[in-house]
């Protein structure tokens, strides 16, 4: 992939005590005395990829990655069944974000984030813009009920059918018309085997919908019961709760990232997230700049959008 920077070990890694019980895992990569740069993954149960290092110059960028609340390798993880999920919420992940910079003695840092992780990258950017250098954002998601609704409500199942059927599947009929609450009731069901059922049943729907073409690397990725387990629930717990946010908020508060620069990483068939968000929010965000990738769908390696992503951090280096 020539749109990648080399494979990048981290240079640090440990625990930062969040409080509520949590322990999130975090990473630094690339110069010590470099940009800072915090990325954020997606899910929002995914965890830190190796490769989400890679998109930057290591020469330029101290590159800082953590798993979120529940997600990788930060505890407790949501896996476990009893684990408390009343203090794990969009705010207390803003809130351990503003704590790890300052705990790193960052003064003011880029933020980076795809999917889930750019909805997260939002919020905290619109609660402390003074912080913020730059966002780079992918695949945008704002937690819309309206995109709610399109990937898990019916909406994407016009371009999946198959696939949307194997997605209901595990949920009994009065369900249908709003699977978030059947697969809720499924993933907290004290039997695992129920659990990691309805956990890979939802987590192949992502990796059904979201490449351009299909990659057999997402399908198996997503039926792995250790990935999905905490993937599926998360996801479930954030999207049953709209992420904590008001309807058309991040969107609706895009003029408080005026002053704020941002690039906008949007695949043009993306499935998952359509573009229209991308459009609305680059319409309401006072010199942001949108870029659409003709070839691609949602994933990260589509066609176009490591590249896009490239340019995005080698210019703001």
């Amino acid at each position: 992939m020539d749109d990648l920077y080399p494979p990048l070990q981290p240079l640090a890694d440990g625990m930062l005590d969040v409080g509520d019980g949590h322990r999130i895992y975090c990473q630094e990569a690339g110069n010590p005395q470099g940009k800072p740069v915090v990325v954020l993954h997606g899910g929002p149960g995914s965890g830190i990829a190796p490769m989400a290092r890679r998109h930057f110059d290591a020469a330029a960028y101290r590159i800082i990655l953590f798993d979120q609340r529940g997600a990788g390798r930060s505890t407790p993880s949501v896996e476990d069944p009893d684990a408390d999920l009343s203090t794990n919420t969009l705010w207390h992940l803003v809130a351990d974000m503003e704590l790890l910079r300052e705990r790193l003695n960052i003064r003011r840092w880029q933020v980076f984030g795809g999917s889930w992780g750019s909805t997260l990258a939002l919020a905290y950017a619109q609660t402390y813009p003074d912080q913020v250098t730059e966002l780079v954002l992918r695949g945008i998601f704002t937690a819309r009920r309206r995109e709610l609704d399109w990937i898990y409500r019916g909406g994407a199942a016009n371009l999946f059918p198959a696939e949307w059927e194997d997605f209901l599947a595990p949920l009994p009929e009065e369900h249908h018309k709003d699977p978030l609450a059947g697969y809720a009731e499924l993933l907290d069901d004290p039997d695992r085997g129920v659990r990691e059922r309805a956990a890979i049943a939802w987590s192949v729907w992502e990796g059904a919908t979201v490449a351009l073409l299909p990659q057999q690397a997402f399908l198996n990725r997503y039926a792995d019961p250790s990935f999905a387990l905490t993937f599926a629930r998360l996801a479930v717990h954030y999207f049953s709760h709209d992420a904590w946010l008001e309807d058309e908020q991040l969107i609706r508060d895009a003029g408080k990232l005026a002053g704020v620069p941002g690039v906008l990483v949007q695949g043009r068939y993306d499935a998952v997230c359509p573009p229209i968000t991308a459009y609305e929010l680059h319409r309401a965000w006072p010199g942001s700049i949108l870029r659409i990738t003709e070839g691609a769908g949602h994933a990260v390696n589509d066609p176009g959008t490591l590249a896009a992503l490239r340019q995005a951090t080698d210019d703001f280096r």
